[in-house]
């Protein structure tokens, strides 16, 4: 069971809130384009705690009685004028706010279960910074894309592509939950960096605070600051990072890249995150050189120069890439 499942079953308030979220699901299946995606979500919602799988079952009989008395209702008036489809529906979503009233004995309205949601994409070689409504706040870097979704229970935010720190204003009964590559992040109180990595796999840095990592092959760790964790479908590893290592990797927030004794290749594929103009290592050898130093995110020539005049490194630049080789 996740933490969102846990925490559910706490207290009657949190049936409440489980019920507008069983709402909200009915009425994206009855109104909303419904995906392969969506049923998965629904369903990966479902199993986390039996209270929402019996709460969405009740409420899903509610709104099947009121189809049928919405069926009754265009019969009779079919009688003196025709079928408007726009009046059933509005039938319809009357009734089914009246229905979720009830369920949670408080003032909901249907239109309030409409869940906020924003895309934010950076092209190669910007960064952005987010500022949610909340007070959190997300630094977006470079090619990167973000989905986010607010709803009167929960935070969510899909990392599609890309990297992001997360500055979390937390809030227990509010939960703010990071999705990237199957894997799913709940921050408890923190600042930490979410980086997908390769397909499947994620990298999670936290700075302050502590956050969950529940890795899509169902293990799970509770990160503390200073620890970095990697998790693809195989596996999730968890180490003891060095309080200036995971400043080095966030030194892009600055405009900045550090490396120490990082092997050529890799800073490579670094720089060509952020810049159109790529670098190419044509050979193994030259690839295994290790280089050290600060480095701006566009810092192409800087280390190319540095490839050439240090180690003797051949480079030839061809237009819209630089090949390094011995």
């Amino acid at each position: 069971m996740t933490q969102l499942g846990e925490e559910t079953q706490k207290s009657g308030a949190n049936a409440a809130s489980v019920s507008v979220i069983a709402a909200e699901w009915i009425q994206r299946r009855q109104f909303w384009d419904w995906s392969d995606k969506d049923q998965a979500e629904l369903d990966a919602w479902l199993a986390e705690a039996s209270l929402n799988l019996v709460t969405f079952l009740r409420l899903e009989a509610a709104w099947n009685r009121t189809e049928r008395l919405a069926a009754l209702n265009r019969t009779f008036s079919s009688i003196s004028e025709p079928e408007n489809p726009r009046t059933d529906r509005s039938f319809l979503v009357r009734i089914a706010a009246v229905i979720i009233v009830i369920g949670l004995g408080a003032g909901v309205t249907w239109s309030a279960l409409r869940p906020e949601e924003n895309t934010y994409a950076t092209p190669v070689g910007v960064h952005e910074t987010i500022s949610l409504a909340d007070g959190s706040q997300i630094e977006l870097n470079t090619d990167s894309v973000l989905h986010t979704r607010s709803d009167p229970v929960r935070r969510l935010v899909t990392l599609e592509k890309g990297e992001a720190f997360f500055r979390i204003k937390h809030d227990a009964a509010h939960p703010f939950v990071v999705l990237a590559n199957g894997h799913r992040i709940t921050d408890l109180g923190t600042k930490f960096v979410v980086r997908e990595t390769e397909v499947d796999a994620v990298e999670v840095s936290v700075l302050e605070g502590s956050a969950r990592l529940d890795a899509e092959n169902a293990e799970f760790a509770v990160l503390k600051a200073g620890d970095v964790a990697v998790a693809n479908t195989h596996s999730l590893v968890l180490e003891k990072g060095q309080d200036r290592e995971i400043a080095n990797a966030l030194a892009w927030r600055r405009g900045m890249l550090v490396f120490s004794q990082t092997p050529l290749s890799n800073v490579a594929k670094e720089l060509n995150r952020y810049n159109a103009k790529k670098l190419i290592i044509a050979d193994r050898e030259a690839g295994k050189t290790k280089i050290g130093g600060t480095f701006p995110t566009d810092g192409i020539d800087e280390v190319t120069a540095a490839a050439r005049l240090l180690f003797g490194l051949r480079v030839e630049d061809r237009g819209n890439e630089i090949v390094i080789s011995r």
